[in-house]
């Protein structure tokens, strides 16, 4: 279910169905993939220049196959379920553009992921874009392969119906999950235009299928307009913290992160991170702007927040290139991906 893209150069030779670059195969790139303190899987930019080879997630190997990962990043280039501006059709692309600036060390925090994690990119799932059921059964197909081989995946969104059907996944293997969820709207009605299937409902589909373990849902950074007074009544209802984004104007986020890991517990949990939860000051590029959103250095508290937890899945959705000419808010959410991985539960911190 999987259309693969390219690949990047593994240590020691490529993985199971790596595809090696031509171009990335510089004499000097062998003999610093076999250092034994070489990062897995990324090629050093002081052997490999930054424009060298076909684009990938951090320029790491793209596999056909999620057998021997530890974690992958994975393109879902869906965007038929939006309501509003489209092009989240070509989040994973540019996102991967972006990465490639990313390296491979944390030193805020300390992680360490590519010397903890044998890691790829899985390319994209091949989506029906003229049927939006259809792609939900594909998306869902391709996921359960994906855990089902042990591989935490890391989503780069296409728009957030492809939430539910990753978490229909997720709940086979896990049962119902926790979910932190990191966005200006809580993707919770019922339906529009007659259609329950779209990127403002996967959390009530998720909710309707028992895929949540609902008092350990919370949605952070929600806010905007609205057609009732009381428009967090069910999400409230079900269980679910609402914190909205006045509630986090001009604070740190730390304080409530020590509370949403005492909330969430030992099992397991989806982070779902939605890049306009963040003003749109610093991410225009996507479908639903909301002015007064978080910072980006308040979106790097929430995810280093999750380190500890028992994180199985990580997805960053509605980034839509056409509405971002800088790139920036394709930078920001590689960022925030690579920030997801750090998070993972094993990789090492010192």
């Amino acid at each position: 279910m999987l259309r693969l893209l390219a690949s990047g150069c593994a240590r020691g030779g490529p993985g199971v169905g790596a595809r090696p670059v031509v171009g990335l195969c510089h004499p000097g790139l062998r003999q610093s993939c076999q250092a034994s303190d070489a990062p897995r899987n990324q090629p050093s930019p002081e052997v490999v220049a930054r424009s060298v080879g076909v684009c990938s997630m951090m320029r790491l190997p793209v596999q056909t196959s999620p057998e021997g990962l530890d974690a992958a990043f994975i393109g879902v280039p869906l965007d038929t379920g939006t309501s509003n501006r489209p092009g989240a059709r070509f989040g994973p692309r540019r996102i991967r553009e972006e990465s490639v600036m990313l390296r491979t060390v944390n030193p805020s925090t300390g992680a360490l992921p590519f010397q903890s994690l044998m890691v790829a990119d899985l390319g994209d799932v091949n989506v029906n874009l003229y049927n939006l059921q259809d792609s939900c059964r594909r998306i869902q197909e391709a996921y359960e392969k994906i855990v089902a081989a042990g591989c935490i995946p890391l989503t780069l969104g296409g728009d957030h119906t492809i939430t539910y059907p990753i978490l229909q996944a997720m709940a086979k293997k896990h049962g119902p999950v926790g979910l932190l969820h990191v966005d200006a709207h809580t993707d919770t009605a019922d339906e529009a235009l007659g259609e329950k299937l779209y990127h403002g409902a996967p959390f009530r589909r998720c909710v309707d299928e028992g895929l949540l373990d609902c008092k350990r849902v919370a949605q952070i950074g929600i806010r905007g307009y609205s057609t009732t007074l009381d428009p967090y009544r069910y999400n409230r209802s079900q269980g679910f913290r609402v914190v909205l984004a006045e509630d986090c104007w001009m604070k740190s986020l730390v304080p409530l992160m020590a509370e949403v890991r005492q909330q969430m517990g030992g099992k397991p949990i989806y982070i779902s991170f939605d890049i306009d939860a963040l003003d749109p000051a610093y991410a225009p590029g996507t479908g639903t702007p909301e002015i007064a959103g978080l910072t980006p250095g308040q979106a790097l508290e929430i995810i280093r927040g999750c380190q500890g937890l028992n994180v199985v899945g990580c997805d960053l959705v509605e980034v839509s290139p056409p509405y971002d000419l800088s790139g920036n808010t394709a930078l920001l959410a590689a960022n925030l991906l690579f920030e997801m991985l750090c998070a993972l539960p094993k990789v090492t911190t010192v």
